[in-house]
């Protein structure tokens, strides 16, 4: 009677080899799902405004103040431009000036509503399949001036609709930033 060894001697090593590695890439598939999902999403204890109008939302923004973050380091006269598609999702244009090499960058993407589209909590994506929170949580009644959060406290904005906004405008979006428990003290002021 053969043992438990013989069974193995049947297995063509082939096969066993295609199953540890489809195996392998299962795992690796969740795990960068797992890592996908966490990019997007409200940071916890943020609420994203409600009753957002996107149309109103649509055109150029000018970016006042950020926390800094490596996509955007070094950028000056950073603007973002929203265009509505037809499918109700939307056309991202950002674009800055790197003064240390003298150029101009731009970066197209899409973005789409997580859920309903009068609740300001987005997903957007510039490279491919991948995505990063977007939540407006301020906006002023005349689409003026925005705080947008990204999915954690790591990534905050404050927008505005001309380079310069009033600067009561911008210290009360930052006294609304801290009070959310973001880290004021490292906001990078844009130059335009």
């Amino acid at each position: 009677m053969p043992g438990p060894a013989c069974v193995y001697e049947s297995i063509d090593m082939q096969e066993v080899t295609f199953m540890r590695a489809f195996f392998h890439a299962r795992i690796l598939v969740l795990i960068a799902i797992a890592v996908v999902a966490g990019c997007v999403g409200v940071p916890d204890g943020i609420e994203p405004v409600t009753g957002f109008q996107v149309e109103r939302y649509m055109g150029r923004w000018y970016e006042v103040a950020r926390l800094d973050h490596s996509f955007e380091r070094g950028m000056e006269q950073v603007t973002a431009t929203y265009e509505l598609r037809p499918d109700g999702t939307v056309a991202v244009l950002n674009r800055g000036y790197r003064a240390d090499k003298g150029e101009w960058g731009e970066v197209s993407g899409k973005a789409k509503f997580l859920g309903e589209p009068d609740v300001a909590a987005l997903k957007v994506s510039f490279f491919g399949p991948f995505y990063g929170g977007y939540n407006v949580v301020d906006l002023d009644p005349g689409y003026q001036h925005a705080l947008v959060a990204g999915p954690n406290r790591s990534y905050l904005w404050i927008l505005s609709r001309t380079p310069t906004p009033p600067r009561a405008e911008v210290e009360r979006l930052v006294a609304k930033a801290q009070a959310l428990g973001f880290d004021t003290s490292q906001l990078i002021y844009v130059k335009h």
